[in-house]
């Protein structure tokens, strides 16, 4: 009975010792949290110079440079497939010693590798003679014969005397129009209309400088409308109206004397008739004998144009030959 009594008190005061030191321990971490949250209300220390912590240095394993394409290339190597358009230069797709640069005197010039000035600058590696070759072969199917009959350009000019000058401009601007791209100029020779004397002059007198007497080029160039198109037909409408207006003939063109001829016409001026009454002095016959148009054409020269060392030979010439004189 007595060692029960020991036990059950031996018990109890183990228990209670327990206790007592568990809530000895849950006071202290209370305790504690208590002086943590009162140091986290207190001002931080701010602390300028940072601790710069070694980074761990990160090893990149480089691949092995290949070797250029230009060793591995067969001899028969395609160069269509190898350069099918127009690129920067590339030194390792080239097989040519090629090598551009300024140098010393005396120095070679830099080599194909790491050339800023071969890569700069445009190259037509693109257009070599098999490549234009392919080309043709592939828009062949999309052409026509050429028309029989224009085989030389002598011909086709003699068909189609107009010649129609335009340009197409390639920009980088938010808009593809280009200002200049509407101009249009035409061209023809004068000698491929069909005038008569008081035509080609009046006609002449219309265009003003637009024609170029040496040459016997007649050129309109027009920029007024907004597009290219209009421009055109404009072209055309000045070229005809031109045209047909010079075969006009006002009243007035009747009525001028030849004080206001604005030149020597043979066939109205007094020499006309000073060189008939040469001709035909005694003559026997009712027939009058006119002045040749060689004579007239050169009478009409020599006043035209001025008295000149050729001007005055031909005149003599003909003036002898007119009056059958031998020299």
């Amino acid at each position: 009975m007595a060692a029960n009594l020991t036990r059950l008190l031996e018990h109890n005061i183990r228990s209670s010792s327990a206790a007592t030191a568990q809530r000895g321990v849950r006071l202290f971490s209370s305790q504690q949290q208590q002086q943590d949250a009162i140091d986290d209300e207190e001002f931080r220390v701010l602390n300028l110079r940072t601790i710069k912590q070694q980074a761990r240095r990160r090893e990149i394993k480089k691949e092995a440079v290949q070797p250029p394409r230009t060793s591995r290339m067969a001899v028969d190597q395609d160069w269509t497939a190898v350069w099918s358009g127009p690129r920067s230069f590339h030194p390792a797709s080239v097989p040519l010693p090629l090598r551009q640069g300024y140098t010393e005197r005396g120095a070679a010039p830099p080599s194909k590798y790491a050339n800023a000035e071969l890569m700069k600058i445009p190259n037509f590696l693109h257009l070599t003679p098999p490549a234009i070759r392919q080309q043709c072969e592939a828009i062949k199917k999309f052409c026509t014969p050429w028309p029989k009959g224009l085989e030389t350009e002598a011909k086709w000019k003699r068909h189609f005397p107009i010649e129609v000058i335009s340009t197409d401009y390639c920009q980088s601007l938010p808009t593809i129009r280009h200002p200049d791209a509407r101009r249009v100029t035409i061209r023809l020779k004068l000698s491929d209309l069909n005038f008569d004397a008081h035509a080609k002059d009046k006609f002449l007198r219309l265009v003003g400088d637009r024609y170029n007497p040496e040459t016997d080029v007649l050129t309109f160039m027009t920029d007024r409308c907004p597009t290219r198109k209009q421009n055109y037909d404009y072209a055309l409408y000045l070229l005809t109206a031109c045209y047909h207006e010079s075969f006009v003939t006002e009243p007035w063109e009747d009525t001028k004397a030849e004080a206001d001829m604005e030149v020597y016409l043979f066939e109205r001026n007094q020499a006309k008739q000073s060189a008939e009454a040469i001709l035909n002095w005694n003559a026997t016959t009712e027939e009058k004998i006119t002045p040749s148009a060689s004579y007239a054409q050169s009478v009409e020269q020599l006043i035209n144009e001025g008295e000149n060392e050729y001007n005055i030979a031909k005149y003599k010439e003909e003036v002898l030959k007119m009056l059958k004189i031998a020299v």
